[in-house]
């Protein structure tokens, strides 16, 4: 195996990119997922942790989908498009990460950005994990 496309079950198919690539030394590099519902396309919520809830869920399922846990992730790279919605969120943003992640904190970037290609996006979160 040199790469291996991740693809969860019940998801749309990805078009023009692939959710999850395993490499053959085992690391999994995940796609910016956005809060939109994978098996409809449709966004899960209109507000920032709604959205952040199922992005996080939405990178947990890839790396389930590849045979790995949360405790495999290493890397999380967000990218927001309101750094004042964030901030103002803190408590909430907490609850609903660890509702997910639990108390799993890889290493982590955010990236504040004028906007997302998907306009409803209020954030993305690109990922790295390493499957034993």
């Amino acid at each position: 195996m040199v790469h291996k496309v991740i693809h969860p079950e019940g998801w749309l198919p990805a078009k023009g990119y692939a959710n999850g690539i395993l490499a053959a030394d085992g690391t999994l590099h995940i796609g910016g997922q956005v809060g939109w519902d994978c098996s409809t396309g449709r966004f899960a919520s209109e507000d920032f942790i709604g959205q952040m809830r199922q992005v996080l869920m939405n990178i947990r399922k890839v790396v389930e989908s590849a045979g790995g846990c949360v405790e495999d992730i290493a890397r999380l790279t967000w990218f927001v498009t309101d750094k004042t919605e964030y901030l103002a969120a803190q408590a909430e943003v907490g609850r609903a990460y660890r509702e997910v992640f639990g108390r799993h904190f890889p290493a982590m970037s955010m990236i504040v950005v004028a906007g997302l290609v998907e306009d409803q996006a209020k954030l993305e979160i690109e990922a790295t994990a390493h499957l034993s």
